[in-house]
């Protein structure tokens, strides 16, 4: 079976790397001959730093979608069309909001030093902050904060985008028009009702849908819903509930 993991509040807690326990229900899993795949809104380059190295080569989609991973290479990215990255720059500006973009691979980061996101991007310093106007292309776009934050969002709305609000740290996740975590699976060979999902928020929403059984780990009304079951964002609980997961499949 695939098993498909959220990273943050999911698995991987205050943007630390997963924990010992954790680290050992998934590689028992695979052990067992089951396949990880994690699903992230972090890009590529700051999914590896939370994960060990013996995990690097797998399957991943970051991005919410927008960026697919294999064997340790990414070996597919979309991105906004140039019509919607002039516009989203143009608003950004007009706004003035503080932002985090991401490219293929450098990014541009407009954020305070103490923002809770800064700690999450390229802590191995494995990419360049640029301007955005140095960016190659643009994959995803965060708004850490703005001037009339609702005005801003009914602009966003009118985009050919994807926006995922996070309220915890309040801040606007866009990503390029219909890309999400299960479109990015698909690209991965993941079939619908043949993998077990674990998430934690919106963007895991799709994922959930499309999934033999899925996981709602913490309090997320609509992803709760959905999901086949919930349990606490402890620790215990989770390494319990994918150990019998696996066992049940055994």
């Amino acid at each position: 079976m695939k098993f498909i993991f959220d990273l943050d509040g999911t698995i991987c807690f205050s943007g630390k790397p997963l924990s010992k326990r954790i680290v050992q229900a998934l590689d028992t899993l695979i052990d067992k001959g089951h396949e990880v795949i994690f699903a992230s809104a972090r890009p590529i380059r700051d999914l590896l730093p939370v994960l060990p190295a013996h995990m690097h080569h797998f399957s991943m989609v970051g991005g919410n979608g927008a960026f697919i991973a294999k064997g340790g290479e990414v070996i597919s990215t979309i991105h906004f069309d140039a019509q919607t990255s002039d516009i989203l720059l143009k608003l950004i500006e007009e706004f003035n909001a503080a932002y985090l973009i991401d490219s293929h691979w450098d990014y541009s980061y407009s954020g305070s030093d103490d923002h809770p996101i800064r700690r999450n991007v390229d802590p191995e310093q494995r990419a360049k902050n640029v301007s955005p106007s140095e960016l190659d292309e643009l994959v995803k776009v965060v708004i850490l904060r703005s001037l009339n934050g609702e005005q801003l969002l009914d602009q966003l709305h009118k985009l050919p985008v994807v926006i995922y609000r996070h309220g915890q740290e309040d801040i606007i996740d866009i990503s390029p028009k219909g890309i999400n975590k299960w479109t990015g699976l698909q690209q991965l060979g993941v079939e619908m009702q043949r993998f077990i999902a674990f998430g934690n928020d919106a963007n895991d929403i799709e994922m959930f849908r499309h999934s033999a059984h899925s996981v709602c780990v913490g309090e997320h009304t609509e992803l709760g819903e959905l999901a086949t079951e919930k349990v606490s964002n402890e620790e215990e609980q989770i390494v319990r509930k994918i150990l019998g997961l696996m066992s049940g499949l055994q």
